[in-house]
């Protein structure tokens, strides 16, 4: 049973969606701030967070960074319906969904199944010998699917679920363009819709943090109303 954290300072809100998550097998525990969502995170961590981005005491931006000092952990951000720079800046910061409210309970359950399923096979629980499997080098980059681990000359850099699938389908064909609706297709599940501008912040946030194990780091490469593609190095 996968525990979710609800984080949100709207009572309604966290006890509605709690109910439904409940019904659907999940073990769900509410927070109504940041704060005193990051103090039980420090004793022990769930499955994934569903955090809104406005709150009293910690907002959701500033739990998210130091979340992502610690944990790769899948994050979902809700959203108000005109915060369009929250949403870009919440995703360059890390976080691997939003949805925007007023929203679909229905459509919440399925993006925290896609990301919970995403986890599982990157972490190994679904292994087979597969391409999305095998330790992968390319240059300078290993990447280790069933560890989710990622390193750039030697040095670990820590990626969300969806930044390491991104960069594995990148790098698995060098030279090979993907257009945004085939990076959409590997990082997000059929039933979940996203624009371009979300595919485009994960690639932002992924260049970042590679970046900081070299400055230098060159090896996506954006193609301007086409796609991106990786060279290697």
């Amino acid at each position: 049973m996968s525990k979710i954290a609800l984080v949100d300072d709207d009572r309604n809100i966290l006890t509605s969606v709690a109910m439904t998550l409940e019904a659907e097998g999940f073990e769900v525990e509410t927070y109504n701030d940041g704060q005193s969502a990051l103090d039980a995170f420090n004793k022990q961590l769930p499955d994934m967070a569903v955090l809104d981005i406005k709150m009293p005491r910690m907002d959701g931006m500033d739990l998210l960074q130091r979340l992502r000092q610690k944990t790769s952990m899948p994050v979902i951000f809700l959203t108000s319906k005109d915060d369009e720079i929250d949403e870009v800046l919440g995703l360059r910061m890390g976080a691997d969904d939003y949805v925007k409210k007023p929203f679909s309970q229905r459509l919440l359950v399925e993006r925290i199944r896609a990301l919970l399923r995403r986890q599982d096979a990157v972490a190994g629980d679904i292994v087979g010998d597969t391409e999305e499997t095998k330790v992968m080098e390319r240059g300078e980059l290993r990447m280790d699917p069933l560890r989710h681990s990622v390193t750039w000359k030697g040095r670990d850099v820590s990626l969300t679920v969806t930044e390491f699938l991104l960069l594995q389908a990148l790098a698995q064909r060098p030279g090979f363009v993907k257009s945004r609706d085939q990076l959409m297709d590997v990082a997000y599940d059929d039933q979940v819709y996203v624009d371009d501008r979300t595919i485009d912040s994960h690639i932002k946030r992924l260049r970042k943090k590679m970046r900081t194990a070299d400055p230098e780091f060159s090896a996506i490469e954006t193609l301007y109303g086409i796609g991106y593609r990786y060279n290697e190095e």
